[in-house]
């Protein structure tokens, strides 16, 4: 899951560089800012942590792409950025150090860049991590009067602070609670930011995430129709030049019927008459298809007799397949509203579905099962007995045009913006034992 507001590459580089910021301003403190804001001159062991440091963002510049593409080495990154953090603070003043809110920077990423229980789980850890430097400098300041060593302290250095220690013995310990009081507000003051950017920030990450998929569903729903808006209008084009030629042919061969009578060239000028029938009865039904498309016309049918419908024209126009039909009791009677562009659609899914079975087993074998998915919705599943779809065309055939050896993808283009015109939908994948499995999906009448 990427950046919400950024691609993929611009935020692969900004949280590699801004991991070099990161360490660049540890270092800068520590060199020419320790005096300037209280800080505590580090150890030796602190350059040793440093420089491992130094390695570390090193490699995850040169790999970012890698953790940018895997939450969990997101997750690893983001939890050794809080570690590195956590390491820096405790030695260079704990609690006290100004710069402790820095801790909450991991946080805030795993927010936005990822699921829900990563910065829950960084919350937790960063959590910890500045309770133990609480407790720490805690137990220094209580401890820090009773561990003072007056051996070498001149005499009168050393009667004043047995006055002094008197004086503290006979005052309130108020002082001491003031302190533990303001640790206490720090430490609550530290959880309450870690748990608004956990709560807050992830909550609204997820609703740009949200949006952002929508916009992007729209956008390619669009992109989807104005190609659809292309193919119906070089479609009807083409029909309306078609329609000339087709009556030429038609009248021909009617004089071939009446000229010949030899038994051998009727059978042939019959099989051409029954392919310029099929031609016209298709461009017939695009006209019809395309005026109910226009005036949204849309007629209640059985669902029983939408199959039988289906059934004939499949008989008709592809009498060689092999349909081996399924259907519930429970939907028989129901009620689908439907256009002239339905039936045209299922077709075109079985026409594929006999296709790849022949190629792959020689057979014209297609499954189909009809019932319900849902109380009020129709599921019907296409299934064919091919070599099946590769998946990476399984994301995009329907929603694309998919170059293909067959073709194009176009049918199953026209068939599923169909579907969803009807309020419907058209799923893809493959079958566990062979072949591919299209599931259409249709609202029934209440």
């Amino acid at each position: 899951m990427t950046n919400v507001n950024v691609p993929l590459s611009a935020s692969q580089q900004q949280l590699a560089l801004l991991r070099l910021v990161n360490w660049g301003l540890k270092i800068g403190l520590i060199l020419f800012a320790t005096d300037l804001f209280g800080l505590t001159t580090p150890p030796v062991t602190l350059s040793y942590v440093l420089i491992f440091e130094a390695c570390y963002v090193g490699f995850s510049y040169r790999f970012h792409r890698l953790s940018m593409n895997n939450n969990g080495l997101l997750f690893l990154t983001l939890l050794l950025d809080t570690l590195f953090w956590a390491t820096w603070l405790y030695f260079t003043g704990g609690a006290t150090n100004a710069f402790v809110s820095l801790l909450l920077l991991p946080i805030a990423i795993s927010a936005i860049t990822l699921p829900r229980w990563a910065p829950w789980c960084l919350t937790i850890v960063s959590t910890i991590f500045y309770t133990l430097m609480i407790v720490d400098i805690t137990e220094q300041n209580s401890g820090s009067v009773m561990d003072h060593d007056m051996s070498q302290m001149p005499i009168n250095h050393v009667m004043q602070a047995n006055q002094a220690m008197a004086a503290n013995q006979a005052m309130p310990a108020s002082h001491s609670m003031d302190m533990g009081s303001h640790y206490l507000g720090m430490w609550f003051n530290f959880v309450i930011s870690a748990l608004v950017l956990t709560v807050t920030v992830g909550f609204i990450a997820k609703r740009i995430r949200q949006k952002n998929a929508e916009l992007r569903y729209l956008r390619e729903g669009q992109l989807r129709q104005e190609k659809i808006l292309a193919l119906g209008t070089a479609s009807a084009q083409m029909a309306h030049q078609l329609a000339t030629p087709l009556a030429t042919l038609r009248l021909l061969t009617d004089e071939l019927v009446d000229t010949h009578h030899d038994a051998e060239q009727l059978e042939l000028i019959s099989e051409m008459q029954q392919a310029l029938n099929r031609c016209e009865v298709t461009l017939a039904d695009l006209r019809l298809a395309t005026e109910s498309i226009r005036e949204h016309k849309l007629t209640e049918q059985r669902v029983d007799k939408l199959v039988a419908t289906l059934t004939e024209q499949i008989s008709l126009l592809m009498p060689e397949a092999q349909l081996n039909i399924a259907i519930a009791p429970q939907v028989e009677s129901r009620i689908v509203m439907t256009d002239m562009s339905l039936l045209p659609a299922l077709m075109a899914l079985i026409q594929n579905g006999i296709q790849a079975s022949e190629d792959n087993q020689h057979q014209t074998r297609v499954d189909i099962n009809i019932g319900l998915s849902q109380p009020n919705q129709l599921s019907m599943t296409i299934r064919d007995y091919g070599v099946g779809i590769a998946t990476h065309v399984l994301q995009t055939l329907g929603s694309n045009m998919v170059k293909s050896p067959k073709g194009m993808g176009i049918a199953v283009l026209l068939s599923h913006t169909s579907f969803e015109r009807l309020g419907g939908k058209l799923y893809l994948k493959p079958h566990p034992e062979c072949g591919t499995e299209a599931i259409v999906t249709l609202p029934l009448s209440v």
